[in-house]
């Protein structure tokens, strides 16, 4: 075949990289409008289920992303004054950059030509068999078919910002501040030895009384620092500014369609679908995305049939996904209604904010139960058996 990935992001790259292992004689190339060696972002994270369907699928590049990568186990919570840890799986992080350099050469080595600073939209689109919009959440190669592919975007209410620091935190770090305006809090997780990942998150009212919406990135960055002083334990919060000189703040779009592919065209990662940042999976779905194209294009005989079963088989994989990014984000909108708690019983909530439950719960009586849950087999059963439910019934209430 002949394919055209359109967006040099993690999902079109290992999809260049799988289909090469499959069959070296498809010509592949991959699209990306900006310059080699420039990404947004600062470090990814991800968990080990991931780094173990990495090395069943190519493990050349799943051995230098892990060589790369480090790791961490367990949370820390910074809140009213204390500092709570609990334990927990392990997880990982790398830089961005440098995951997408190594899943560049490694499509390189394969024989993928990758074609830097060549922006590719509907009207200089190369014919090709098969065509990977792979170019984000603000894709123009499905905006051109929104209609067909039925495109829905809603966008959160509160605010965020994407930066990075100098401190390597042990643990993934949350810290919560109240402020004379409001809740102001972050969620920060190493990806190299001296780097991590810190995303800073508010109420639009806290982050216009704070001034936050009107400072220049400098000053923004200062006093986020000194609003997270003691997690950060002086170290400096890093950050690209937008063209206009102030802090790059967005409010998070969630992204879904209700089909995947039209005639060639296929959807991949965040122009498919995009899940909150909060529970830390769009990287790891951008790779199961190609995994799973990868995997229909191989058993399917037709490239027509082995789209509808990529759409079939990812969009059944990601509403699990999907229904716990949505509660993760309103339990960080509702934050004020966790924060009265106890610190140590604000951080148990804090990790069952996937749950449908939680919202219809006083938050006391919920960890209550909670934690009679694990000792109480009968209670734990049904509490497995009423969340699903619970959340049918929304979702349906939802799509009425």
């Amino acid at each position: 075949m002949k394919v055209v990935c359109v967006g040099g992001g993690p999902a079109g790259l290992y999809l260049s990289i799988l289909l090469k292992r499959q069959d070296p004689r498809h010509d592949i190339t991959v699209h990306e409008r900006d310059p080699a060696g420039s990404t947004y972002g600062w470090g990814v994270t991800y968990w080990g289920g991931l780094l173990e369907r990495l090395h069943t699928y190519d493990p050349p590049s799943a051995h230098a992303i892990g060589a790369a990568s480090v790791s961490w186990s367990g949370g820390t919570a910074h809140i009213h004054g204390t500092t709570t840890t609990r334990p927990g799986d392990q997880g990982f992080g790398i830089g961005r950059h440098r995951l997408l350099d190594i899943l560049g050469r490694r499509a390189d080595e394969l024989g993928v030509r990758l074609a830097h600073g060549r922006g590719v939209d509907h009207a200089t689109l190369p014919d090709a068999d098969l065509v990977v919009a792979g170019d984000g959440v603000h894709s123009t190669l499905r905006d051109h078919h929104a209609h067909h592919f039925g495109t829905k975007a809603t966008t959160g209410r509160n605010k965020y910002v994407w930066l990075g620091t100098t401190k390597a935190f042990e643990t993934f770090t949350f810290a919560f501040t109240d402020t004379p305006h409001g809740w102001i809090w972050c969620y920060a997780y190493p990806y190299a030895q001296d780097r991590s990942t810190c995303v800073v998150e508010c109420s639009p009212r806290t982050w216009q009384a704070l001034g936050l919406d009107r400072m220049d990135h400098t000053e923004c960055l200062g006093t986020l620092q000194g609003l997270f002083a003691k997690p950060l334990d002086g170290h400096e919060l890093i950050g690209r500014p937008r063209q206009d000189g102030r802090a790059p703040w967005q409010s998070f779009r969630t992204l879904t369609n209700e089909r995947w592919s039209h005639d060639n065209l296929v959807l991949v990662g965040d122009a498919a679908h995009t899940t909150h940042y909060s529970i830390g999976a769009g990287t790891t779905l951008a790779l199961e995305d190609a995994m799973a194209l990868a995997d229909s294009l191989r058993a399917t005989p037709t490239p027509r049939h082995a789209l509808r079963r990529y759409e079939r088989e990812r969009t059944a994989a990601l509403l699990p996904l999907q229904s716990a990014a949505r509660y993760s984000a309103q339990w960080y909108e509702s934050l004020p209604r966790y924060a009265r708690l106890e610190p140590r019983q604000m951080f148990a909530l804090l990790g069952q904010r996937h749950s449908p439950l939680l919202p219809h719960v006083p938050p006391q009586l919920y960890y209550r139960l909670d934690q009679a849950a694990h000792q109480l087999e009968p209670l734990r059963r049904l509490k497995r058996w009423l969340g699903p439910r619970v959340a049918r019934t929304l979702e349906a209430t939802r799509s009425r």
